[in-house]
């Protein structure tokens, strides 16, 4: 398939564009090599290494920005199915973005949609989040059917309502449509303002890092390898006139304490923190169900998080201590 890759120089949106041209598909990815939260330096050092490794025939590149409907319609000739991974991520800053998150996140998502209507597109697979759950008692997995109704953060308020656009265009106009919800996704090219990243430069730098809470928090920590496996099993299968919600999560948990003492042991240092109260916007736990997805592509994570720790050390070690801290 020809597949249009949003977000193509992003820490998902990377490694999926490798994998989905590995198993014989061509990508044109789309970026806007936006600045936010982290440089876009780091972004086009992502796509520096596929636009080197990769046949210029299997993998392009165009730069331009999600709500620029032109730029759209001109990517989407003769493009299959699109992946949609563009968005504004990160539950805390949306907190004090809103407005940015919902510009980028729900107007680009409804800007994508509308030039897919008029240029025939009709196969979809959105990035959605954990983040749509919001807060919830007990810790048990998370279901696509349970109610999405308080989500904690703008972020997670936007994936939810891009989720509810899904539907509606599905409906009212036959796009096939599989909206994913990540789960804490880590591993090589991790964005640096995400907690494993900072935690292990923090200890190699010797400057504190905020540490929110008491540590009994839990995540299901999911690793690139299993969640690039899933989205390529979605952009594989979504079907015209359908529409559909996945949890992709590695399905166990984590809390934020053992997390520490797991990186400790890993890296052979202690990370050094400025211990703070909860966080506005975070929530308690996150634990995903994954059987929907596994019967319907197959998905079934193999990295528990321990060799996800080990490998992300390896690439931190390689990628980054190399570079300026």
């Amino acid at each position: 398939m020809k597949v249009l890759l949003t977000g193509a120089a992003g820490f998902i949106g990377s490694h999926t564009c490798e994998q989905l041209v590995a198993q014989g598909h061509q990508v044109v990815g789309y970026d806007s090599f936006d600045d936010y939260l982290y440089p876009a330096a780091d972004k086009r050092r992502n796509v520096a290494e596929l636009t080197e490794c990769l046949n210029p025939a299997d993998f392009s590149l165009i730069e331009a920005n999600i709500c620029d409907p032109e730029a759209l319609r001109s990517a989407l000739e003769g493009v299959d199915v699109v992946c949609h991974l563009a968005a504004l991520a990160g539950v805390r800053p949306s907190l004090a973005e809103p407005a940015k998150y919902v510009r980028t996140n729900l107007e680009g998502t409804t800007i994508l949609f509308e030039a897919c209507r008029e240029i025939g597109v009709n196969r979809i697979a959105l990035a959605s989040s954990s983040s749509v759950y919001g807060s919830r008692d007990g810790v048990q997995a998370f279901h696509e059917d349970d109610s999405c109704l308080r989500c904690a953060s703008p972020y997670g308020a936007t994936k939810r309502a891009g989720e509810l656009l899904s539907q509606t265009f599905s409906d009212l106009y036959g796009l096939g449509i599989s909206a994913l919800r990540y789960f804490t996704v880590y591993g090589p090219r991790q964005r640096p303002d995400m907690a494993i990243h900072k935690f292990i430069r923090a200890a190699m730098t010797g400057e504190p890092v905020p540490f929110y809470g008491d540590g009994s928090s839990r995540r299901d920590y999911t690793y690139i390898d299993d969640i690039v496996s899933g989205t390529v099993g979605a952009i594989e299968n979504v079907k015209a006139g359908s529409f559909n919600i996945y949890n992709l999560g590695g399905t166990e948990t984590t809390s934020l304490a053992e997390l520490v003492s797991l990186i400790e042991r890993v890296i052979g240092r202690p990370i050094p923190f400025d211990r703070q109260g909860d966080q506005p916007g975070d929530v308690p736990h996150t634990y995903a169900n994954i059987d929907r997805a596994h019967a319907a592509f197959g998905y079934q994570p193999t990295t528990r998080v321990e060799a996800g720790i080990e490998r992300f050390w390896q690439w931190f070690q390689e990628a980054v201590v190399a570079s300026p801290m």
